[in-house]
């Protein structure tokens, strides 16, 4: 079983052979920071791990010195790893646990005018990260359709909640 971190890199890297800071780039410009917790500093760690995995191998070749980036392309195994973890991770429900449930649990402890003032910053946040999502999206318009999904979804999710929060302020 791929962590959500393996199968993110092994996905890109299943896409076309990249290096390390290529990957970072690539996590950045389709905001998956946002919902991987993929930092750079762990990108060559999950490498590592797809590495000794058999998943990923260095692309052979020469480089110009040996501290220069090494590039990794999908192995066999790797390429029918991430179909398989991808397509579980589409059709599986699994569950998440947002802490705002937690908050919303223990809301009686909080005075009723704080609780409200706590709602209203959240529909602010979401306010300012549904605007946030919506212009990296536009900044993506020619990017492949699976990346316009993740945009997409990421959207719905936002903008439901942005409904929730308009009937409990």
């Amino acid at each position: 079983m791929l962590t959500d971190a393996e199968l993110t890199v092994l996905g890109l890297v299943v896409e076309r052979p990249r290096h390390g800071y290529e990957l970072d780039e690539v996590v950045s410009e389709r905001g998956m920071r946002d919902w991987t917790a993929l930092g750079f500093s762990s990108i060559y760690y999950v490498l590592g791990k797809l590495r000794e995995k058999g998943l990923v191998a260095e692309v052979a070749g020469e480089r110009p010195h040996p501290k220069a980036k090494k590039t990794f392309t999908a192995t066999e195994a790797g390429r029918k790893a991430c179909a398989a973890a991808a397509e579980a991770a589409v059709a599986e429900l699994r569950p998440v646990h947002p802490p705002v449930l937690v908050g919303l649990a223990n809301s009686p402890a909080v005075p009723p005018e704080r609780l409200a003032a706590a709602l209203a910053r959240r529909a602010e946040a979401v306010k300012e990260r549904l605007a946030e999502v919506r212009r990296a999206a536009a900044a993506q318009e020619h990017a492949p359709p699976f990346v316009r999904a993740i945009f997409d979804y990421s959207i719905a999710q936002l903008e439901a909640e942005a409904r929730w929060l308009e009937g409990m302020t």
